[in-house]
C-alpha cells in the first residue's frame, strides 16, 4: 500500500501533489509585522503550510562562550550559539497571533519544537502536526515526547545516517505516532545541489516505507522540482520577504515570486508523472491523421499489378498502415485507381 499521511485535512503521499511547506525560520528578523506578512505571502504563493521554529536561546543551547560553543565559518561566523539563537528566536508570545492569522487566511501552520516546553506551548494552540529539525533527529526523547501527542510528525534527516534515521523512525512509532514522514535533507546553509544525491530518495522510500520528502537548502528550485520525479511528497523551503534583508536565514531563502513558481512547477511535475500508459492521449487525437500511411502515387487500371513504384508511405494517415506495404505489392487493383488515393482493403484483390 502506498504510504499516506494527512495534515489538517490535506492528504499527503505519492497520489497527491507535493505538500509545500514555507519555512519562516528566523526570517521574521525580530518583527511581528514581518512574521505576519510572511504568512500572508506564503498563502498568496500557494504554499500548503507555513512552518515556525519554537525555541529560545535558553531551551536550545547554553549561555557559554567557550570554544565548543563558537561558530567558525559560514553565514554565522564569529558568533557563539547563544548569540545566534538570541538573534534568531521568535518570541513565544507571537505564536498565538500568528496561528490566529494563519487560520484566518486559511493556511496550515505548525512548528518545529526544540524541547518539551515548546511542545507543550504548541499543544495549547492545537497545532495539527510537528516537524523535527535535522539537528534534533538524534534527540530520541524529544521525538518520543512529540509522538505522545498523537499528531502527524515529519522528521528531517540532514546529517543522520541510515541507522540514526531508523532509530528516529522506530522511536516515533513506538511512541505512538501513526502518521510519520521523513525528509531527505542536506544541512548546509546554503547547500550545493551536487550534495543532495537525490537518488537517495527512492531508496529511503523503499527502506523506511514512509511518506518521503525533501528539505531543500539550495538557492533555486531546480533540486526541489527534480525531486518530484523521484517520489517526494513533501517539499520544505526557507521563505523570506527579501533575500537581502540581513537576517540569519534570509540569504538562502526563496522570495514570494520564487515560492509561487515552486508551487506551480512542482504541481506540473507531479501531473506530468501520471501513470504507466501507452494509450493514445487526448491531446494526440487530432493529430492521428498526420501519421504516415500508404497512398497510390500513380493512376492504375483495374487488374493491374500493384508495384513498389505505384505505392508510397506518406503523410497523412487515412490509408493502410505502412507495415502492410510488402503484403500489398504483387496484388491486383480491384478497380480503376487515381493517383493520390489512400490504399484501403477495397482497392486491391486479396
Amino acid at each position: 500500500m502506498t504510504p499516506k499521511i494527512s495534515i489538517a485535512g490535506r492528504d499527503i503521499g505519492l497520489n497527491y501533489p507535493a505538500y509545500i511547506i514555507a519555512e519562516m525560520s528566523a526570517n521574521h528578523n525580530g518583527r511581528l509585522e514581518t512574521a505576519l506578512k510572511i504568512i500572508e505571502e506564503a498563502k498568496k504563493a500557494g504554499a500548503d503550510a507555513l512552518k515556525l521554529q519554537t525555541y529560545t536561546a535558553d531551551t536550545i543551547t547554553l549561555d557559554c562562550d567557550s570554544e565548543e560553543f563558537q561558530i567558525h565559518g559560514g553565514l554565522w561566523d564569529g558568533k557563539n550559539l547563544y548569540q545566534l539563537y538570541q538573534e534568531a528566536q521568535m518570541p513565544w508570545e507571537w505564536h498565538r497571533p500568528l496561528f490566529e492569522y494563519a487560520h484566518k487566511l486559511g493556511i496550515t501552520i505548525f512548528s518545529s519544537p526544540f524541547d518539551n516546553t515548546a511542545v507543550d506551548l504548541l499543544e495549547s494552540l492545537n497545532v495539527p502536526a510537528y516537524k523535527i529539525a535535522s539537528f534534533e533527529a538524534v534527540d530520541l526523547p524529544l521525538i518520543k515526547y512529540v509522538a505522545s501527542t498523537g499528531k502527524p510528525m515529519i522528521i528531517s534527516t540532514g546529517m543522520a545516517d541510515a541507522d540514526e534515521i531508523a532509530e528516529a523512525v522506530e522511536t516515533a512509532r513506538e511512541g505512538g505516532c501513526k502518521e510519520l514522514a521523513v525528509l531527505h535533507c542536506v544541512s548546509g546553509y546554503p547547500a550545493p545541489a551536487e550534495d543532495y544525491n537525490l537518488r537517495t530518495i527512492p531508496d529511503m522510500i523503499a527502506r523506511y516505507g514512509l511518506v518521503t520528502g525533501l528539505s531543500d537548502h539550495t538557492l533555486d528550485n531546480t533540486t526541489a522540482i527534480t525531486s518530484v520525479a523521484l517520489g517526494v511528497s513533501i517539499i520544505e523551503k526557507h521563505f523570506t520577504l527579501d533575500r537581502s534583508g540581513g537576517g540569519p536565514d534570509d540569504s538562502f531563502s526563496l522570495e514570494p515570486q520564487e515560492l509561487a513558481v515552486l508551487c506551480r512547477d512542482t504541481r506540473t511535475a507531479w501531473q506530468a508523472l501520471g501513470r504507466v500508459d501507452y494509450g493514445r492521449k487526448s491531446s494526440e487525437q487530432g493529430n492521428v491523421k498526420f501519421r504516415r500511411s500508404l497512398y497510390f502515387v500513380k493512376d492504375i487500371k483495374k487488374g493491374d499489378v500493384i508495384t513498389f513504384d505505384t505505392v508510397r508511405s506518406v503523410r497523412p494517415g487515412f490509408g493502410l498502415s505502412p507495415k502492410y506495404l510488402d503484403k500489398i505489392i504483387g496484388k491486383k487493383a480491384a478497380m480503376d485507381i487515381k493517383a493520390n488515393t489512400a490504399v484501403s482493403a477495397e482497392t486491391f484483390k486479396a
